[in-house]
């Protein structure tokens, strides 16, 4: 693989403008009563350097991490046989090269996920090892396709390795930033994500709130559990579907507010779209169960030109 230095200077510039995008993060204390070692504003490579490489790869984290990547954030969905994978979806026809395998062709199917149809290949549909079978693709046409096929589907094992390794490399911490894909979802099919993440962080040690990891979900009932289960500091999410023509936020189903408020069925939930979460009221709850959160940049530049 060549990536040229134009390729890397172009790259540093986009890491650079992410960080504005970024949570600040004030020096905390953990439990030992050390200070965090990240006590300014992080650059997140998000799905690894998605403009450059097939997201979510071992080789796409690591160019993020060249280009100066504090943290690396990899998307969660489960095997069939219980493995966390990094896929942005569970879907994966179009990040692998699945719908290529012919032996593969009778796993297509569509499925309901938060209550959207979805025609294609489920992650939950794979075996581990019949997912190591499969490359990477560019699921965006226009970024470059040159590396299709090149890449393995990576555990989120190997990514914490990766994130190790390189740490001590560049002789600087590189942490994670794993977001929990549809916990609903994974739930409903037996195969849910929460006490799989921690297992596999404590046995990396890094079940500790100074870990470097921030644990992240669009639904509050999964961070819910998560705290339940580890003290590591975690990010709610917040969404919308798209932006009005006057600059408003649009909260269209699916987008409107989390699915698993959506799936109670309570009133007021229902009541709530993803807006309420960046209301005083929503904070103060949000920081019941989670240390921070992580709005879609319009909630920040709130324009259509933005």
């Amino acid at each position: 693989m060549k990536i040229t230095y134009a390729d890397l200077a172009s790259g540093l510039l986009a890491a650079a403008i992410c960080t504005m995008f970024s949570p600040p993060v004030h020096a905390d204390r953990g439990r030992d009563g050390k200070q965090d070692e990240f006590p300014r504003p992080l650059v997140i490579g998000h799905r690894g350097a998605h403009g450059y490489l097939p997201a979510h790869t071992l080789e796409g984290y690591a160019l993020a991490i060249e280009l100066g990547a504090d943290f690396i954030e990899p998307d969660l969905v489960s095997t069939k046989d219980g493995h966390l994978i990094a896929r942005h979806e569970p879907n994966i026809v179009n990040t692998t090269d699945v719908a290529s395998r012919p032996e593969f062709a009778s796993r297509r199917r569509t499925a309901v996920i938060d209550g959207a149809a979805d025609e294609g290949f489920f992650a939950s549909d794979f075996t581990l090892a019949e997912i190591k079978r499969l490359r990477a693709v560019q699921d965006f046409a226009e970024r470059p396709q040159q590396f299709n096929g090149k890449f393995e589907i990576p555990t989120l094992e190997e990514i914490i390795a990766l994130a190790k390794r390189k740490s001590e490399e560049k002789g600087r911490p590189i942490g994670i930033y794993p977001e929990t894909k549809h916990p609903t979802y994974h739930k409903s099919i037996g195969l849910p994500l929460e006490k799989r993440l921690v297992a596999i962080l404590a046995a990396a040690d890094w079940n500790r709130r100074d870990a470097p990891v921030f644990l992240q979900s669009f639904e509050p009932g999964s961070l819910k559990e998560l705290r339940t289960l580890s003290p590591i500091r975690s990010i709610q999410l917040v969404d919308a579907n798209d932006v009005n023509p006057d600059g408003s936020l649009d909260f269209t189903a699916p987008f409107d507010r989390p699915f698993d408020w959506t799936a109670s069925g309570d009133p007021r939930l229902l009541a709530r779209t993803f807006g309420f979460l960046v209301t005083d009221e929503g904070m103060r709850e949000v920081k019941t169960y989670a240390d921070g959160i992580g709005p879609w940049k319009r909630y920040i530049v709130s324009s259509v030109e933005a």
